[in-house]
């Protein structure tokens, strides 16, 4: 008589996850907990969806070569949308290509959760984002399986009412001048980059004149366009694209958090060609503060 061969469930507890993949218990408990396997708690107790193990298995065992998505949330950029842009136009439906700016911080928050797959981020000015950046990764719990990208080099400022700049303020001019600021949301990098230049000039960021918080560059430069505000802190390629005016306060690194498997993902090596070839230098040049010199190097995360 054959013997007969039990059905695996849909929905699996810790045990049976354990037997499923011969791990021991705790080891499932610690995965769930940390958010490295996909399951949910139901009442207290953890439940696997099997399909998604599967899944989950397959992109491990890869190193993500299989998967047909690429999940990017965090800083906001003109240059890298279009770049995102035009990836996910030539995958077709062959793939997910997205890209949500959510700002630095909660960009890295999403990545922690593994509900995105690579971060943008920039904190403060480029002379030392070879220390600030990874100690902002190292914050997250993930940051030990996670590696640190250069996308490029860009110039941060102030988007300006077209004719503000006319009068040939600086910096330091506008900034004591009763301007309407679109400021933006905790968490951001502009908003980071933007305090420190505060500080420099011995501003009081209270006693700027706030009229809008603005969630991503592309909302702050639209706010001045619309009337809303004079002045925002963002980049020379936004205020480039709306036709605004542009004070420059510093450079800056603009680096990609992922974990190292997502690295070899062939969508991620695909956006990595895209931003060392002719066409987004082309497009750099167009919106203007950009160094594509170190795009796609390793800058952390290699030990």
């Amino acid at each position: 008589m054959p013997a007969v061969v039990e059905e695996i469930p849909r929905f699996l507890d810790v045990r049976q996850v354990a037997q499923y993949l011969n791990l021991n218990e705790k080891k499932v408990y610690a995965l769930a907990s940390e958010g490295r396997i996909p399951g949910t708690k139901v009442t207290g107790k953890w439940m696997f969806p099997r399909d998604l193990v599967d899944r989950w298995m397959l992109e491990s065992s890869h190193g993500g070569l299989l998967a047909d998505r690429l999940l990017m949330a965090g800083a906001d950029d003109s240059l890298l949308h279009r770049v995102v842009r035009n990836l996910g136009r030539d995958a077709g439906a062959r793939a997910l290509v997205s890209y949500t700016p959510t700002g630095t911080r909660p960009g890295l928050e999403l990545l922690q959760a593994h509900r995105a797959d690579a971060c943008p981020l920039h904190w403060g000015p480029i002379e030392e984002s070879h220390l600030r950046h990874p100690a902002l990764l190292g914050q997250y719990g993930g940051h030990r399986r996670w590696v640190l990208i250069r996308a490029f080099r860009r110039e941060q400022g102030l988007m300006l009412r077209p004719d503000l700049t006319a009068e040939g303020d600086g910096p330091g001019g506008l900034l004591h001048r009763r301007l309407r600021w679109a400021m933006r949301q905790d968490g951001a990098g502009a908003r980071r980059f933007f305090e420190e230049v505060l500080s420099r000039h011995r501003v009081d960021a209270r006693t700027l004149h706030v009229t809008v918080t603005a969630l991503s560059e592309r909302d702050a430069a639209s706010a001045i366009s619309l009337g809303l505000a004079d002045a925002a802190p963002g980049s020379r390629a936004a205020a480039a694209e709306n036709g605004l005016g542009f004070v420059a306060t510093g450079w800056e690194a603009f680096d990609l958090a992922l974990e190292r498997s997502i690295y070899f993902r062939k969508l991620f090596q695909d956006l990595i060609a895209r931003l060392q070839d002719a066409e987004t230098a082309q497009l750099a040049g167009l919106l203007g503060g950009y160094d594509l010199a170190d795009a796609g190097r390793l800058v952390w995360g290699q030990d």
